[in-house]
């Protein structure tokens, strides 16, 4: 037996640690009966038949165990895990073995398998990038194969659920989850998290996506209720969910904590049942988010199918003795009961989890380290870079390393997503000791990684605490590069500042030397009141496992800097369309409003545009280490749906990667009313060229990005017109315009098969 053999074996053993769980998993793996004895166990059928005969069989006591999930951790004295559940998972649903429907096993999260903090032995685990930086590689490939990637160690592992899919849109940019998400456009949002959904879900397990809906701030998360009107939700976040559905067919939507116009996410009748099940069709199963079922009877009602974690996190297990009393009562009809229970198998036969039982086996973590590895270097995004002081040249021979850790490690998020590193956390001490801690660095070292790829510079390091002796090792060095870190996480928001007067520390370092590269590790955008001062920034997220390797491949040009950002960097918090933040963190249970028609659907880069603010760093910015032209734009018509083609062509002297990106707009905007913006994106390609190297790029337009909500006919309306199509590197940086006509149309509601 190999060392990595003995190693995973190891884990598997330490993860699925009680006995009850193990014995569990292998009983999912007992052969089935015939499919003559039970039809539904025949995967040659549909998964809509299969449902509707295993729902026939069903006693009511089976119906009501697959509706009502589990904690799968110790909470101390107010919780104990059921042991059927795998230690330090995110939930457990019972199966109903007399009719081979397998348990389900859940595990978070969107970057890899996480343990919830309360268990003491952790699953190590290959960590990808934060979502803001998957996003930000513009790359749906790499997305798919970080999703597959993912969701193979989690059937590895002996989970059959993963909550991954975050898709919420980034409305408030001091939002401690936007790490988790897809940014702030529905279109790249939409296909970047469709595309991971789509890579988990090629494993034959069930992925969610999340939080569905307007769930955009940490604070006041479970008692908010915000307000937006139901055009401005569907050409914004709903879009959002629209677009991804579309793109993976996610087995489960996981519906939020907040409230939306009055009533929580979990129950709202508009989310869950006219939007969700009514006009776009969706046939899975709605499971709530941890905590966020207020009612029985009510929830069901409105289109909940699922009570996850009822009994720890819940004010009382409703979809147990509460909803019998209600089907009781006929305050809930038979008819709803196995409509839940319906979706709920229909998930799970689509996924094809009953045909290809999970269990705890061995995992490749060198393959898949290569797989995070790439991630991140695709989504590492070069914001300056002054005088070409990167990618660092062999005359660098003094290089200061200052700040972040980056002796050992880089930063991850926190909350219920943390994966554990394999090898164990980097730094010790830092951070709250509790949930949504520990703060956790990923053991991948960007100094180890620069002082291999550059041998013959004298390369020091300063942990940057003294400000003192940062500046004159500054002053004493070729170039500088500060690590500065922002640490963000589930249940809080941050302002846009770096902590521990890291600001101070650049504004030193950069005036001892200007030839200071500044590296930041955040979930989001910062302020950079010390920008003018430095020569360069580099935004790498949260880069995951092997983060340390991928940021000194880009810093020392070993591969391109080709991410983009996907999120709008404001200059000013008076840039926001809200510039104190809603709520009271100091009164978490008092409830509150938060008005989003303020902006309404001109979310990020189309707020800052119909305001004509100016930001720090505009949608889609990121330079290259070589250069792009674009030319031969042509937008043509036919069949109602707008085409798209041009030239790219890299100009530069290496090979590089390039993000054209695609924008639309009315000509006339006054003629073409009801657009939330003066621009939206409307599409885009990652491209990897060679030098003088040129290729021809070809998008259609969704017909929705040239449309409006119309109210009256229940669907989408494009108005008959000019249209112009912006072709360039990022929303404030068009290359080459067209016009093209278009006629009117009216779409329908419900979901594109794509």
């Amino acid at each position: 037996m190999n060392r990595q053999t003995w190693r995973g074996l190891t884990l598997a053993l330490m993860l699925g640690a009680s006995a009850a769980a193990l014995a569990s998993c292998a009983q999912a793996q007992a052969p089935a009966a015939a499919p003559a004895a039970r039809p539904w166990l025949d995967p040659k059928l549909d998964a809509d038949t299969r449902a509707d005969q295993a729902v026939k069989a069903m006693t009511q006591d089976e119906k009501m165990t697959i509706i009502f999930g589990y904690f799968g951790a110790d909470m101390g004295q107010k919780y104990t895990r059921v042991p059927e559940a795998l230690p330090g998972s995110a939930g457990y649903v019972k199966g109903v073995p007399r009719l081979g429907i397998p348990e389900q096993f859940q595990t978070d999260a969107g970057v890899g398998v996480a343990t919830q903090g309360g268990e003491p032995k952790k699953r190590e685990r290959t960590a990808l990038p934060s979502g803001m930086a998957t996003t930000a590689t513009w790359n749906p490939d790499l997305a798919y194969k970080g999703g597959a990637m993912i969701g193979s160690e989690a059937r590895d592992s002996g989970f059959n659920v993963m909550l991954a899919g975050g898709v919420n849109l980034v409305r408030e940019p001091r939002n401690g989850r936007n790490f988790e998400y897809g940014g702030e456009d529905p279109l790249l949002a939409g296909l970047m998290v469709g595309a991971q959904i789509r890579g988990i879900q090629s494993n034959a397990i069930v992925s969610t996506i999340k939080h569905y809906a307007l769930n955009s701030q940490e604070n006041g998360r479970f008692v908010l209720n915000a307000r937006i009107g139901e055009a401005e939700a569907r050409t914004s976040d709903l879009l959002a969910f629209q677009f991804a559905i579309e793109d993976s067919d996610p087995h489960s939507v996981m519906c939020a904590y907040n409230r939306i116009n009055g009533d929580y996410a979990c129950e709202n009748d508009f989310l869950l049942n006219k939007v969700l099940k009514q006009d776009w069709g969706y046939k899975n199963y709605v499971m709530s988010d941890w905590g966020a079922v207020h009612s029985s009877a009510k929830a069901v009602n409105a289109g909940l199918d699922q009570e996850s974690a009822g009994q720890a996190f819940d004010t009382q297990s409703f979809f147990q003795g509460p909803l019998k009393d209600a089907l009781a009562k006929g305050e809930v009809s038979q008819a709803r009961l196995d409509d839940m229970v319906r979706r709920i198998l229909r998930g799970l036969f689509a996924s094809g989890v009953v045909e290809k039982p999970v269990k705890i086996t061995t995992i490749d973590y060198a393959a898949h380290g290569k797989i995070t590895r790439a991630d991140a270097e695709e989504g590492i995004v070069l914001l300056k870079n002054d005088k070409g002081l990167l990618p660092l040249v062999a005359t660098a021979r003094k290089i200061a390393v200052i700040g972040g850790h980056a002796d050992v490690g880089v930063l991850s998020g926190g909350g219920s997503s943390q994966v554990y590193p394999i090898g164990g956390r980097a730094v010790q001490g830092e951070g709250p000791a509790t949930w949504p801690g520990p703060m956790i660095y990923f053991p991948s070292s960007p100094l180890k990684a620069l002082k291999a790829r550059l041998p013959g510079a004298d390369i020091q390091y300063a942990d940057g605490k003294d400000l003192a002796a940062a500046a004159k090792l500054a002053a004493a060095s070729d170039i500088v590069l500060v690590f500065a870190t922002q640490w963000n996480g589930e249940s809080f928001d941050s302002p846009l500042t770096l902590e521990h007067d890291q600001d101070a520390l650049i504004d030193a370092v950069a005036t001892a030397n200007a030839k200071t590269v500044v590296v930041l590790q955040t979930g989001g955008p910062v302020l950079m009141p010390w920008l003018s001062k430095v020569g360069g920034v580099v935004e790498a997220w949260y880069p995951g496992s092997e983060g340390g390797e991928a940021i000194a491949r880009v810093l020392t040009g070993e591969v391109d800097a080709s991410g983009r950002l996907p999120v709008t960097f404001p200059a000013s918090l008076a840039q926001l369309p809200r510039p104190v933040l809603d709520g009271d963190p100091k009164t978490p249970d008092a409830m509150f409003e938060v008005d989003y028609t303020l902006e309404g659907a001109a979310v990020g880069y189309k707020w800052f545009d119909k305001k004509g603010h100016q930001p720090l760093f505009a949608f889609g910015q990121g330079l290259s280490y070589t250069t792009f032209a674009y030319d031969n734009l042509k937008a043509t018509t036919a069949g109602g749906v707008v085409t798209v083609s041009f030239d790219v062509k890299n100009t530069g002297a290496r090979a590089g990667k390039a993000v054209p990106q695609v924008y639309v707009s009315p000509k006339d905007a006054k003629a073409i009313g009801g657009w939330e913006a003066p621009q939206r994106l409307a599409g885009f390609k990652k491209l990897d060229l060679a030098p003088g190297a040129t290729t021809s790029v070809r998008l259609t337009v969704d017909p929705r990005l040239l449309a409006v909500w119309d109210a009256k006919a229940h669907g989408w309306s494009v108005a008959a017109g000019d249209y112009t199509v912006t072709l360039g590197a990022s929303s404030r940086d068009p290359a080459a315009k067209a016009d093209v006509a278009v006629a009117a149309q009216a779409l329908p509601v419900g979901l594109i098969k794509r």
